[in-house]
């Protein structure tokens, strides 16, 4: 018999279960890349929408003529003021470019609790889709301002609305999604390595809207707008919701023994008496502590006795409330903290390449393509935190020691940029990281423990909700961070990193409680072990 070529024999490595859960998590990572890569452009955009005149910063205006000795010229339309597109062409600039990140954001936030509640009652195929066409519309409508020469602010406003409210079908989507298809066993590695998408979306979304922004900047909007319309398509004909819609097995947790039956799937729970998990189970009487160590799996329901046995149908549950999401113990505090962590996120997502603009005195294309290097460092960032959470089996603690190491991190990069290129890319790089990692975490690993929190009894369809509440909070954050910085600015960049650093302080606060829970169960189990 004739051996078999080496890519089969790598195909026959893996089952077929593993080949399904693979091609989700790739679908959905480019799914949610292309979220990103839509609302990048209009961070790279804001330094051509209003450009510095040549009375007011004769410095920067001969770094731009070098620039544009090594570039086509472009006709421009007729009434293009000399300092940009007009309305941003004005004094007060800042203030109007903070109002549409505003007003993307504050919709965001608002659309994102009711998102959650609808996204559990619709199928996540048809519900994505749909959001991912919209988003592609009001995204490309944006762009199409700078080719029927469009200068009605509202315009504008309106256009980042709808899309802000479109995009929210995202995010609980693809979490729901990947929730179902993947165990707690290594969660935190493997979403912090999934939730890359967002870093890999704003790169994309960065050079995509970077190579338009000088010569024509409705490109910049358009070409994105394109791109996730497409992968809509794609969503509605890939995407598989649950491993049960193709009778996959669920996935079994790596620290039990669990039996899987089909459809009804079913798991009996083997009782272990080591000490580790005599401390777990005397934790587990502390409601706080709960989300932290129980397993999540989709399936699995333990009863009190040594042996527990659940056959729980994905269809068979009702939809978790609102409220009785928010009664999930971990979800106020998460929630609060990401709210702090998503405005420092978000603030560097919108300002960023604006800051290197006026910091390095860089054209529009160049700070856009250096500020990429916050969302590498980002990458790096939110697999290391969910590496170090799943070894330490402790998600608070985690994000709380990256909170306390990144406020002292700003404030070296507020004083270090201004020391030259070379120090700003270093401090991109381990800013990235320390920002990123505690939003990557909560938004990933921390909302699938909780959405398959114990207290849900096997309902796998709170995932969605819990997921919603938990961004959603952290979308106001989201939403405050951009319009404080277009207000501070104008009294200097350094008050807005000041601000920052109060935000990540606050975010800290909002896990003592936890981190605390935390390391008490680590002393007991200690002492546990001692005696």
């Amino acid at each position: 018999m004739a051996q078999l070529p080496p890519g089969i024999r790598f195909i026959t490595l893996f089952s077929r279960d593993q080949w399904y859960r693979a091609f989700i998590f790739i679908l959905t990572f480019l799914l949610y890349a292309s979220f990103h890569l839509s609302r990048k452009p209009i961070s790279i955009v804001k330094g051509e929408l209003h450009k510095h005149c040549a009375a007011s910063h004769e410095v920067e205006l001969n770094s731009y003529r070098e620039y544009a000795a090594q570039i086509q010229p472009v006709k421009k339309p007729s009434n293009v003021s000399q300092c940009g597109w007009e309305p941003f062409d004005k004094n007060n600039y800042k203030q109007l470019l903070g109002a549409l990140d505003y007003s993307f954001l504050c919709a965001y936030a608002i659309g994102m609790y009711l998102s959650g509640i609808i996204g559990e009652r619709l199928p996540i195929r048809y519900y994505l889709t749909v959001g991912m066409l919209a988003s592609g519309l009001f995204t490309a409508m944006f762009g199409l301002g700078y080719f029927y020469n469009i200068h009605n602010l509202w315009f504008y406003i309106m256009a980042q609305i709808a899309n802000g409210l479109v995009q929210t079908t995202g995010w609980p989507s693809v979490v729901t999604c990947i929730g179902n298809w993947f165990g707690k066993g290594r969660r935190g590695l493997i979403m912090g390595m999934w939730n890359s998408h967002t870093s890999v979306g704003n790169i994309l979304g960065s050079l995509i809207a970077a190579y338009w922004v000088s010569t024509c900047w409705g490109l910049s909007f358009v070409v994105p707008g394109v791109i996730i319309a497409v992968m809509g398509i794609v969503c509605f004909l890939f995407l598989i919701e649950h491993p049960k819609d193709i009778s996959c097995s669920c996935t079994p947790s790596s620290s039990s023994k669990a039996f899987l039956n089909g459809a009804g799937r079913f798991r009996v729970q083997m009782p272990t008496l080591n000490a580790k998990e005599t401390c777990k189970s005397q934790t587990l009487q502390d409601p706080e502590m709960e989300h932290l160590l129980i397993d999540s799996e989709n399936c699995t329901m333990s009863l009190n006795s040594g042996t527990a046995v659940t056959a729980e149908g994905r269809h068979g549950t009702s939809a978790i409330s609102f409220l009785g999401a928010l009664r999930i113990p971990g979800v106020i505090e998460f929630s609060l903290c990401l709210l702090f962590a998503k405005l420092v996120s978000y603030t560097f997502l919108f300002w960023l390449p604006l800051y290197i603009t006026n910091v390095e005195h860089l054209d529009a294309k160049r700070a856009g393509d250096l500020s990429t290097l916050f969302d590498v460092g980002g990458i790096f960032g939110g697999i290391l935190a969910g590496l170090i959470s799943d070894r330490l089996e402790k998600r608070a603690s985690t994000c709380g020691m990256m909170l306390l190491l990144a406020a002292p991190t700003l404030y070296m990069f507020s004083a270090v940029s201004k020391m030259g290129l070379e120090a700003t890319i270093v401090m991109l790089l381990i800013s990235g990281a320390l920002v990123n990692g505690p939003y990557a975490l909560i938004t990933t690993a921390v909302s699938a423990d909780l959405g398959t929190h114990k207290s849900l009894k096997g309902n796998a369809r709170a995932l969605s909700t819990v997921t919603a509440i938990i961004d959603g909070t952290g979308s106001v954050g989201a939403a405050l961070g951009p319009l404080l910085a277009g207000l501070i600015s104008p009294s200097g960049w350094n008050n807005v990193f000041y601000m920052l650093m109060v935000a990540d302080a606050c975010a800290l606060l909002f896990l003592l409680r936890l981190i605390q829970k935390e390391l008490r169960c680590n002393a007991d189990y200690t002492l546990f072990k001692e005696h």
